[in-house]
């Protein structure tokens, strides 16, 4: 299997070079500005690239004190507990549905999805995210930003602290990180799309 490093530099550029080779390579561009990654990043998994985006995660909010890794079910999870790892914290996943196992008060809101065009009620138990927790999200795809913010709400009512947002692909033409970056959040994106056209993606540097 493929082991991509990720070296020091700013914003870990490297790393975001061997990322963006990696999906020009297997990404597939479909219809309605659908970037699919399905080969290694959110159905069939590299889980060594997984620890490879870890690490760099790790590198970029060195000293942040994170003491917990917020992300949304599904595609998330796997990344997110990979980079849990290199921070050495727990993960929680916002469900999708409350299920026999979720017991006792909940943070809950809403959330459009971009890919399957559907409303959602997420959840997260009590129990799991308290003031005085520092909360970094973790997701595979950044869009719109409608999860994001679904997530910075939940730990906006938790009176948790959100350091901020690690993204594996930015859709930069699309408002998600633009949004995020006004309301002063920081998001490290490893690879930033600039324009998927005429079967060719585009990043920015």
């Amino acid at each position: 299997m493929e082991l991509l490093k990720f070296e020091k530099g700013r914003k870990g550029v490297v790393g975001m070079k061997l990322l963006e080779e990696r999906i020009r390579r297997d990404g597939i561009i479909e219809a309605g500005e659908v970037l699919k990654v399905d080969s290694f990043l959110n159905h069939q998994m590299d889980v060594q690239l997984y620890r490879e985006m870890g690490r760099e995660w790790r590198r970029l909010f060195d000293g942040a004190e994170i003491t917990k890794i917020l992300t949304i079910e599904a595609s998330g999870i796997g990344i997110a507990c990979v980079a849990a790892l290199e921070f050495g914290v727990p993960v929680i996943f916002a469900k999708k549905s409350k299920t026999k196992n979720i017991a006792g008060e909940v943070y809950s809101t809403t959330v459009t999805s971009f890919t399957h065009g559907n409303v959602s009620t997420v959840i997260v138990s009590k129990k799991f995210l308290h003031p005085g927790d520092r909360v970094l999200l973790i997701d595979d795809f950044l869009a719109n930003g409608a999860a994001m913010l679904g997530l910075i709400d939940i730990v906006r009512q938790s009176g948790a602290e959100l350091v901020g947002c690690g993204i594996a692909i930015e859709k930069a033409f699309q408002p998600g990180g633009a949004r995020l970056r006004e309301m002063g959040i920081r998001v490290e994106s490893l690879a930033r799309v600039s324009k998927l056209e005429d079967g060719l993606i585009e990043f920015i540097d």
